[in-house]
């Protein structure tokens, strides 16, 4: 099985399109989804319709996703974010809005080697950027690969008996992760459409279960495009700037 792995796509249709675009040669069976799927981006409507097309195998929410739909406050939000999520709110559509509000809470078990999450396995809400909460995640995972979002950063964390070890951003437009025995992995494949680790190329992931590997990209995407949705949109300027900068 080979499942096409989206994160945090923040309304960027541009970044989405080239991500599956790039991925249709690939030959993916299945697509998992680790939520924030709106805000910032100009472009809610499309890329939930786009991200519904695709019919994904598991998919959960992220904290956007519930603010935008009015699932919950807007509480620890600054102040751009706010102006997106209320803008996103309201140019929703109903089903649009309840599609999103419907969406799961993480972790869910994909298969017996996957399993997916927004933030963390512990909190969907939670960050993980250092070794010691990757440990306090893998601690509570219950597959060997744990798929996480959130971070909008590339990096892998591996989990060796006591040992572990990270791996994050490479200027590579492919990586390569081996899954080996009886070690636990956490895998940040990266943000679809709102890069932060100083590369503003789209991030996607394709997990291998029979060859037990996961392959990291990154691909260029038409950025001026999607920055020219958001200042049409009337959205905080920042948001269409920090595309171009990945941060």
């Amino acid at each position: 099985m080979r499942y096409l792995v989206l994160t945090d796509i923040h309304a960027n249709l541009e970044a989405l399109e080239t991500c599956l675009s790039d991925a249709r040669d690939r030959k993916c069976d299945q697509t998992l989804v680790l939520g924030d799927l709106v805000g910032y981006g100009g472009d809610p409507n499309a890329v939930i319709d786009r991200v519904i097309a695709l019919k994904p195998l598991a998919i959960v929410r992220g904290n956007h996703d519930k603010v935008a739909c009015g699932v919950e406050q807007a509480e620890g939000f600054n102040a751009v974010a706010k102006s997106a999520a209320r803008w996103t709110l309201e140019v929703l559509t109903p089903r649009n809005r309840d599609w999103v509000a419907a969406l799961p809470q993480g972790p869910t078990q994909v298969d017996d080697l996957v399993e997916i999450c927004h933030g963390s396995p512990f909190d969907e809400d939670a960050y993980i950027f250092d070794e010691l909460d990757a440990v306090r995640a893998l601690k509570v995972s219950t597959r060997p690969i744990c798929l996480f979002g959130h971070t909008h950063y590339p990096v892998t964390f591996e989990l060796a008996d006591e040992t572990i070890e990270s791996i994050g951003s490479s200027p590579a437009s492919e990586m390569r992760v081996q899954i080996r025995d009886r070690c636990r992995y956490l895998i940040n494949p990266g943000s679809v459409g709102q890069p932060r680790d100083g590369d503003p190329r789209a991030a996607y992931a394709i997990v291998d279960t029979s060859e037990r590997r996961v392959e990291l990209f990154r691909a260029k995407y038409p950025v001026e495009a999607a920055q020219a949705k958001i200042l049409e949109a009337g959205l905080p300027e920042v948001l269409a700037q920090r595309l171009a900068v990945g941060r």
